[in-house]
């Protein structure tokens, strides 16, 4: 239940679901009649319906920083068990809202009203066995187009092996080593910085990827992440983020500053 699960944390697409979800709600019990539905006039209906589907419209949009909340909490990371809590807490809610709209606005307390055993059969469940699959689909497929907006934002350090590489967003990535025949990339993963060997050679990276900046024969790095230099022992170097020192060489010094100054300008 762990397993990960696609989230769109983007308000627009909620926006959609929720509107969609109102009208199809109000759809669903004007064609399918259900209590005394049938005897209400038009007007009547038009008056009371609606109010169903902006309950559930709107109770949607009101989960919505429960949901953030739970993103969040989870290293914004959403998982298979997270959806069904979110789903469970929803129809729990929705039953709770609609129970009240019905007992309030529609009947008034009427003593002789239908009983809740009574409305989860004859309107919620039946609702909802429409309802959820529609609100499932839009979830799973809206998580899914910015996932893969999300990846194609992505830059992929490829390794010599068949499965060695990262696919890491550019600012992500701090400084990369050269490390015998191998380069050790230094970048963020949330708010850890972490360490990754890979099987290449920094002069390909280096061409590959012109946003990275050369310092020296052994390094490359993200001029995102400069913050200050620092000399000791007549020695130039470069303090990155989390404090990591990378030496600039004589060799690449003018070009190292003229870039750099810019981008603190």
């Amino acid at each position: 239940m762990n397993k990960k699960y696609p989230f769109d944390p983007s308000i627009k697409h909620h926006l959609i679901i929720a509107l969609g979800l109102a009208l199809w709600i109000f759809v669903f019990l004007y064609f399918t009649e259900p209590f005394d539905v049938n005897e209400l006039i038009n007007s009547e209906k038009l008056m009371y319906l609606p109010g169903y589907g902006i309950l559930g419209g709107l109770l949607y949009l009101i989960s919505l920083p429960f949901q953030y909340w739970l993103f969040n909490r989870n290293k914004k990371t959403w998982t298979l068990s997270l959806e069904c809590y979110f789903l469970a807490i929803y129809i729990f809610a929705s039953i709770i809202l609609i129970r009240l709209f019905y007992l309030h606005f529609v009947v008034n307390w009427h003593p002789n009203a239908h009983d809740l055993t009574y409305q989860l059969k004859s309107i919620i469940i039946p609702a909802m066995l429409t309802i959820l699959p529609m609100v499932i689909f839009s979830r799973f497929a809206f998580g899914k187009y910015k996932n893969k907006k999300t990846e194609a934002q992505k830059i992929e350090i490829k390794g010599e092996g068949n499965y060695e590489g990262l696919r890491l967003f550019l600012n992500d990535i701090i400084c990369i080593q050269s490390s015998d025949n191998y380069i050790e990339v230094f970048y963020l993963s949330g708010n850890d910085l972490k360490k990754s060997l890979i099987r290449n050679k920094l002069s390909v990276i280096a061409d590959e990827f012109p946003q990275f900046l050369r310092t020296h024969r052994s390094y490359i790095i993200n001029p995102f992440h400069f913050l200050q230099w620092k000399t000791e022992n007549s020695k130039l170097f470069v303090v990155l983020f989390r404090h990591i020192e990378v030496p600039v060489s004589r060799t690449y010094q003018n070009d190292v500053k003229a870039v750099l100054n810019s981008t603190t300008e």
